[in-house]
């Protein structure tokens, strides 16, 4: 009885570790996407735009450094800015990168920072899917999928 309880005991122990093993190796990515889309758009506008939330789940400061699609002549990263007496503009993001501090997010959203897709090579129609490629300057590149949408 003592054998077989040490065998069980033992047989348990090693299952423990190599479970602990196992959990420990089950890093989370070092930045994650959410919610990654676009704009309805007809193939007449030009120019269209992908929003998302980027979650940087590291201990180092990131940088989203470009933004590559095949939908798009030109792919750049914007933000909307107040020009005064409520008048709304829109220029390149300052330094062309955006930045994700460890730990932190940065929202892409309309009325804010965004992908903006400059001349359009498709037409951006509801339930459309358009492959997109982030690189970062840490995480690399990773590659995402955008869904079209009406808001």
């Amino acid at each position: 009885m003592k054998r077989a309880t040490f065998l069980l005991t033992l047989l348990l122990l090693t299952a423990v570790g190599f479970t602990a093993v196992a959990c420990s190796n089950n890093e989370e990515e070092p930045i994650t996407v959410a919610d990654p889309w676009g704009r309805t758009s007809p193939s007449a506008a030009a120019n269209g735009a992908f929003y998302m939330m980027l979650t940087n789940n590291s201990n180092a400061d990131d940088t989203l450094l470009t933004v590559s699609t095949d939908a798009c002549g030109v792919v750049e990263l914007h933000e909307m800015y107040d020009k005064g007496d409520g008048v709304m503009g829109m220029r390149p993001i300052e330094g062309s990168a955006i930045p994700v501090p460890a730990g932190e997010s940065a929202e892409l959203k309309p009325g804010g920072m965004h992908v903006m897709c400059m001349m359009k090579q498709i037409q951006f129609e509801e339930g459309s899917e358009i492959p997109i490629t982030l690189t970062f300057e840490n995480a690399g590149e990773m590659e995402i999928t955008a869904v079209i949408r009406d808001n």
